[in-house]
């Protein structure tokens, strides 16, 4: 168990059982497992720049390497039509498959067991990825190939040292730089895949 904590202007992530606080905040339950409950500084940061977005609403999500769902359930809090979670550790789908069921989202995501290559689905709105820079670039092309034209890709997890490769490597991959946050070790790069 942990004690709930505010992120952002709009979220509270609260333990399952606990009791909720009437407010204008959204409550995210989270049941942290192995994979925190948001405290990370990336995850925080993936959630304070999602709520700023208002291309948010009816979009569809693909989260990589979606840990508890934490981002995914966010996003459907916050108006996504639905999400497509991916996690290659089995445990990590069960802890997100939990969460949504928590959150009351289970309806509107499909959850995969394995790498970006296990999904089927293209023409994302939204693309959520907090995992680790070298993986990142790995990714990047079949990332990108998978987000709508003028889509928006969120990247975390990035230590300052991938940082700059990043950034450069989408944007030759059609993306455009629209924020990038540096934090105490890692980074969060927001970007738009060009077109209409």
């Amino acid at each position: 168990m942990y004690s709930p904590f505010n992120i952002g202007t709009r979220f509270r992530i609260t333990p399952p059982g606990d009791n909720p606080v009437e407010d204008e905040r959204i409550p995210l339950v989270i049941a942290k497992g192995a994979f925190g409950s948001g405290e990370h500084e990336t995850s925080a940061s993936c959630l304070e720049i999602l709520e700023e977005l208002p291309q948010i609403q009816g979009a569809r999500v693909l989260d990589l390497g979606s840990g508890t769902g934490i981002l995914a359930i966010g996003a459907l809090h916050l108006g996504a039509a639905q999400a497509v979670c991916i996690d290659i550790n089995p445990d990590a789908v069960r802890t997100c498959r939990l969460n949504c069921e928590h959150n009351g989202v289970s309806e509107r995501v499909t959850h995969i067991a394995g790498s970006l290559e296990s999904a089927k689905e293209h023409d994302f709105d939204l693309i959520l990825a907090n995992i680790y820079g070298d993986i990142l670039l790995d990714v990047a092309e079949d990332l990108v190939a998978r987000a709508a034209p003028g889509a928006t890709i969120l990247l975390s997890g990035i230590l300052w040292e991938y940082n700059f490769d990043i950034r450069k490597y989408y944007q030759q991959l059609g993306c455009s730089l629209k924020k990038n946050r540096l934090m105490e070790e890692f980074s969060t790069v927001l970007l738009q895949k060009r077109g209409t």
